[in-house]
């Protein structure tokens, strides 16, 4: 079915609906995981270590006549250095001109959960998006791991006892319990619009940008403390080849990024055996994700205190917030 613009003269498809989801939150709450969930494949790498997600991600769903853009944003926390300020300013734009917000929040979270007082970054994230009149949807995550369901409805007390969702959705991201009603519930966001993306789209991150990324993603699974948090990765070289029997490579030459020498050597490993096991695994999902044949090779570099350093950050591609 087609109509005519009335203004522009231009055929509009009245069949092809759109919507545009923001995917908020505080760290650690499961956004990535659930984006990765409700598209069915991997486009944001994620991990037990809070601030995963850096930058906006977009992740596309594609049903029949219908197209739903997610935006997975980095978890909103309390700012430590210019990154994490970058971080979230990012919070906020990815809800810039959106059709609709999924709050995420965790029914298992590491404190102590008041149920007077909601948690203050969900409180600020919360007062932002009703004060912008956007529609909300909030998300209660991770219920397998819930002991007692009688304190999911405690949960969902403490939230609607003070804001007024379109809808509250318990589910499971990693179970995958709860994810196709949440689907249902956002469906009533959908608009008469042409497809952003096309049908086969199913992020907007280029191949370099994930190539980053799920390397960063298992330094993030292998180290611990404050290292993994002090890593940034850069693809130098991405190139096609092909072997010696014929068969096509993708070779990959990366640069993983720390502030001090100490970590550094930690990253390596005694005899490089760290660096070895994180580019063995990176390697393993990016044959996934390429469908053939790796070559990836690894440097590590130190840039001192980089994360308080605007060139650095803007050559490292993490101050993009639009």
């Amino acid at each position: 079915m087609c109509d005519v613009g009335f203004k522009t003269g231009k055929v509009i498809d009245m069949s092809k609906k759109s919507a545009f989801i923001a995917l908020l939150g505080r760290a650690n709450v499961g956004k990535s995981s659930l984006l990765n969930s409700i598209i069915g494949t991997k486009v944001a790498i994620v991990s037990d270590k809070p601030q995963t997600t850096r930058t906006r991600i977009m992740g596309v769903l594609n049903e029949g006549e219908n197209q739903y853009v997610f935006i997975d944003t980095p978890g909103f926390h309390k700012p430590k250095n210019l990154l994490d300020d970058r971080m979230n300013k990012a919070v906020y734009s990815g809800i810039a001109d959106v059709d609709a917000v999924v709050l995420v929040v965790d029914a298992v979270p590491e404190f102590k959960f008041d149920f007077e007082s909601l948690p203050k970054a969900e409180e600020e994230l919360l007062k932002n998006i009703f004060s912008r009149k956007i529609p909300c949807v909030l998300v209660i995550n991770k219920i397998d791991l819930l002991k007692e369901k009688k304190q999911l409805l405690h949960i969902i007390e403490a939230y609607t006892n003070k804001y007024s969702f379109n809808a509250v959705v318990p589910l499971s991201a990693k179970t995958g319990d709860g994810v196709g009603i949440l689907k249902t519930e956002i469906a009533q966001f959908l608009k008469i619009s042409p497809h952003y993306f096309s049908d086969d789209d199913y992020t907007d991150q280029p191949d370099k940008a994930f190539v980053c990324e799920i390397i960063r993603e298992k330094l993030l699974m292998l180290l611990s403390k404050e290292v993994p948090h002090g890593i940034a990765v850069d693809v130098e070289r991405f190139f096609e080849s092909d072997n010696k029997i014929g068969d096509p490579v993708v070779n990959i030459e990366a640069v993983i990024y720390c502030e001090r020498d100490s970590h550094k050597g930690i990253i390596i490993g005694k005899g490089g055996t760290m660096l070895k096991r994180a580019g063995m695994l990176a390697r393993y999902d990016l044959e996934k994700f390429f469908g053939t044949k790796i070559s990836l090779k690894l440097w590590v570099k130190v840039k001192e205190d980089w994360r308080n350093r605007a060139a650095i950050i803007k050559s490292l591609g993490l101050d993009n917030l639009s």
